[in-house]
């Protein structure tokens, strides 16, 4: 048995869960979410709780049998208490700036970079005198928030003698030394 796929998922209050055509709906304060789910895999809702169990012991069904589980399992957390990301801009004249869903950076390339965002992610930005400025994305869905942070991420990543870039909040860097260390 999968030692992920067999935890049972309790379902917090206000949060609904529903199970229709191989569809799994949960609905809650912070949005809905749905997920289609392969038919081999059997979700049961009672008691407060989604328990997902497999046809047989093949490895494809064992492998979506905690893939799945996962997935609801980040989709009841994410419209109970949504997911939260931070990234900060570390570079001289490295900027970000918001209108509604439309992000612009300057990050020292000859041009701006604009990115529009799903409605689904609500985004702030952050600039302070003497601090790196800080995007923040709020959203339900976990998947979403982590591939538009890798999108954000992608236009500069942080370089490894510096440190300049975007990067996650509070995520520790390898640092290499430079040529002078070497002699």
């Amino acid at each position: 048995m999968s030692r992920i796929g067999k935890l049972p998922i309790h379902i917090p209050a206000g949060v609904t869960v529903t199970m229709k055509d191989s569809v799994v709906t949960v609905k809650g304060p912070k949005g809905e979410l749905c997920q289609a789910i392969n038919p081999d895999i059997k979700v049961t809702i009672s008691d407060g709780e989604v328990r997902l169990s497999r046809a047989t012991d093949e490895i494809n069904h064992r492998a979506l049998h905690g893939l799945y589980r996962s997935l609801i399992n980040n989709m009841v957390i994410g419209v109970s208490e949504g997911y939260k990301k931070e990234l900060e801009l570390v570079g001289v004249g490295y900027r970000v700036s918001n209108t509604g869903q439309l992000l612009d950076f300057a990050l020292g390339y000859t041009h701006n970079i604009y990115m529009l965002l799903p409605n689904e992610i609500k985004v702030e930005t952050k600039t302070e005198r003497n601090k790196n400025p800080l995007v923040l994305l709020e959203s339900a869905d976990k998947q979403l928030i982590g591939q538009v942070c890798a999108k954000i991420r992608s236009f500069r990543k942080p370089e490894p003698y510096k440190g300049k870039g975007i990067k996650f909040v509070g995520e520790e860097l390898r640092r290499k030394s430079g040529k002078s260390a070497g002699k």
